[in-house]
């Protein structure tokens, strides 16, 4: 049982650290429910939605690490976009993070189900012209990006889920950022604020250690070759992939508060 037990949890850790690498979001938006719903499926012991949250928070941290450490040579990563948006969400993420203890579970998933339904909406207005210019001539409002950073940071650092799958939709749709830029700076700036959602859940003691730890060995392997398989990608299918996640994972948590 035991072995079995550790491979489904490796295996929940490797899907959603590959697809992570692949289109920039630190896959809680995968893992948070395959690991809420695959282990009792399988006739395993069954997490509580605090515990998942904590083990979701460290393992985002690992693979966005290890997501940016492939896209370090690459001219996708926008200092100046990360900067803003990463220290605005971090500061949200924050108050977030501690401001959740207090909070039911019902009130943390209807969080969670108001920005999955934002970013789904968003997901689907088209993005016209997104992808033609040089990465050299992307340009951004850094205010504007701030302060939605820090909005979501908030929400985000509420539920655990690092945020990315709604910085992801702001860049493409508001900041009009191209799409592969989008991909790898959200890589960094959810690594960004994954150290407060981290650090908060550690703190209070939320984190499982032994499943943290295989789902952290999970990701440092599979969330660079997300990242390479990303790079080779057509924009449209990643864009349509973000797309389909977003709108499922708001789907499913909007069934559940129901």
């Amino acid at each position: 049982m035991d072995f079995l037990y550790w491979l489904v949890i490796f295996l929940i850790g490797f899907i959603g650290s590959f697809i992570s690498g692949m289109v920039g979001i630190g896959g809680s938006i995968i893992k948070y429910p395959m690991l809420l719903y695959i282990p009792p499926l399988l006739g395993f012991a069954a997490f509580s939605a605090h515990e998942v949250s904590g083990i979701s928070a460290v393992q985002v941290f690992f693979a966005t690490i290890a997501g940016v450490w492939a896209y370090r040579k690459s001219e996708y990563l926008n200092k100046k976009l990360i900067i803003y948006m990463g220290g605005a969400v971090l500061l949200g993420s924050f108050v977030g993070g501690f401001g959740s203890e207090g909070l039911s579970e019902e009130v943390i998933n209807v969080v969670y189900g108001v920005l999955a339904a934002l970013a789904a909406i968003m997901m689907f207005v088209p993005k016209k012209n997104l992808d033609d210019r040089p990465m050299s001539e992307v340009t951004f409002n850094g205010w504007l990006a701030a302060v939605l950073a820090f909005i979501v940071g908030v929400g985000a650092g509420i539920v655990g889920a690092a945020g990315a799958f709604l910085l992801v939709p702001i860049m493409l749709v508001v900041l009009k950022i191209p799409t592969r830029m989008t991909i790898a700076s959200s890589l960094a700036i959810t690594f960004i604020s994954s150290i407060g959602s981290t650090a908060g859940k550690l703190m209070t003691g939320q984190v499982l250690f032994v499943p943290a730890v295989i789902m952290i060995i999970a990701s440092i392997i599979a969330s660079p070759l997300g990242a390479k398989v990303g790079q080779k990608m057509n924009t449209k299918v990643l864009q349509w992939l973000l797309a389909i996640l977003i709108a499922a994972t708001a789907i499913k948590i909007w069934l559940d508060i129901l």
